[in-house]
């Protein structure tokens, strides 16, 4: 086994730049090149080593997470090296379905299992990434508890920064004004409608079924005396009430599901009044295809992320114009850079909380979660965007013809 390994990482990886070495189960070892490895991969067992046969990269990782793996060195060098030999931009564009097959049919009952077409499975979904416990959470977050991409201007030095940064922008985008009512579709713990009240003045209404962040936004609105200011919907996306001025959602959409981002839009269009303004914020791909499944099975079950084409097709369908498409691809490998950091340098914290649940299988989760999606968000041949649109209900009548507003003091 070891040698139908051996030939896997050497057609495969073997030309990377990377140094990096691989020790079998049996007390073999490859080596890309000569120079001292940077990454060195341990097998512990014959069952992880016939994973990665059969399922390449994906079941590399998936030993890792499970313990058949040990990974000595920097997890995103391993990106690193499957991007560096791996298809070109154009190459990874066009393909359009995971090449393994067996993955692909893993993909296909996952979606069977555990898809959003269901109001019950989706809360349940939402419910198996976030209620976990905000004290987590607030470990490896900024203080504002912003857990979608940051915003890194030139002079941003720190995480902290650059979530304010983020929040600001998007606010700017939506225009707010003093009394207008802004709702906030899966608004975790509220940083986006806290800026939005203190610096703008405006009522806040998040949509989440999301419990304890639910309940820790409650709490903080009293802290901050906004309890009258900010109210919540425990709610699905599909059951949203009310008719808002303005519309915002960072980093949730992607957790409608393949079958549902009509239903999101739908719901997104009837909450918005005419001329209304909205900013949505998702991780995309440029033209639909299938979403990775490890993330899927580990970190978010239901997901999916969805095609810019196809969102802009269902948007136009809905009455919805846009008004400004913006990429923050780069700002999000920084931002899940100062997350993989801050989350391995509180691990004894977290562990601490409740040593059973927070184990050694959730640190490996959570560290490739982290990781390697940082490096997946900064290689050059990576097919994942960040996208912000920016849209109106209806033809806009006034909002500014320049992007100079973005940007004034």
């Amino acid at each position: 086994m070891s040698r139908l390994l051996n030939a896997f990482f050497k057609s495969t990886w073997g030309n990377t730049s990377i140094p990096f070495e691989v020790l079998f189960a049996d007390g073999t070892r490859y080596c890309n090149n000569k120079a001292q490895p940077k990454v060195t991969i341990r097998y512990k067992s014959r069952l992880a080593q016939l994973n990665t046969i059969i399922n390449h990269g994906w079941g590399l990782l998936e030993s890792y997470v499970n313990q058949g793996v040990d990974i000595d060195g920097d997890l995103k060098l391993l990106i690193r090296a499957a991007a560096e030999t791996g298809p070109s931009l154009i190459e990874n564009t066009c393909q359009l379905r995971i090449p393994n097959p067996l993955i692909r049919i893993r993909n296909f009952w996952h979606e069977i299992r555990y898809g959003n077409r269901r109001l019950p499975q989706a809360v349940k979904n939402a419910l198996f990434h976030y209620n976990r416990g905000s004290e987590i959470f607030w470990q490896y977050l900024d203080p504002t508890m912003t857990y979608t991409c940051a915003y890194w201007k030139n002079d941003t030095r720190t995480l902290a920064e650059a979530q304010e940064n983020k929040l600001d922008h998007v606010c700017r985008k939506l225009m707010l004004k003093p009394g207008e009512r802004l709702i906030d579709v899966g608004g975790g713990w509220g940083s986006l409608l806290f800026h939005a009240c203190e610096k703008y003045g405006v009522l806040g209404t998040n949509l989440s079924p999301t419990i304890d962040q639910n309940r820790w936004l409650r709490q903080k609105a009293k802290e901050k005396g906004l309890e009258n200011k900010i109210a919540i919907q425990e709610k699905d996306f599909r059951q949203v009430e009310g008719v808002f001025d303005k519309y915002a959602s960072l980093g949730v959409y992607e957790h409608a599901g393949k079958g549902q981002l009509a239903d999101w839009i739908r719901g997104m269009a009837k909450s918005l009044k005419s001329g209304g303004i909205g900013v949505l914020h998702f991780i995309a791909h440029d033209l639909s295809m299938e979403t990775d499944f490890f993330i899927r099975k580990y970190i978010f079950p239901g997901g999916y992320l969805p095609g810019l084409a196809e969102t802009i097709e269902i948007m136009a369908k809905h009455g919805l114009e846009i008004l400004d498409i913006e990429n923050l691809r780069r700002h999000y490998a920084l931002t899940l850079d100062a997350w993989a950091k801050n989350f391995d340098d509180k691990w004894e914290a977290i562990h601490r909380y409740d040593p059973e649940r927070f184990n050694e299988k959730f640190r490996r989760t959570w560290r490739a979660y982290l990781q390697t999606c940082a490096e997946f968000f900064r290689t050059e041949n990576t097919v994942l965007r960040v996208y912000q649109i920016t849209f109106s209900k209806g033809n806009t009548k006034d909002y500014p013809m320049g992007r100079e507003f973005l940007y004034q003091k």
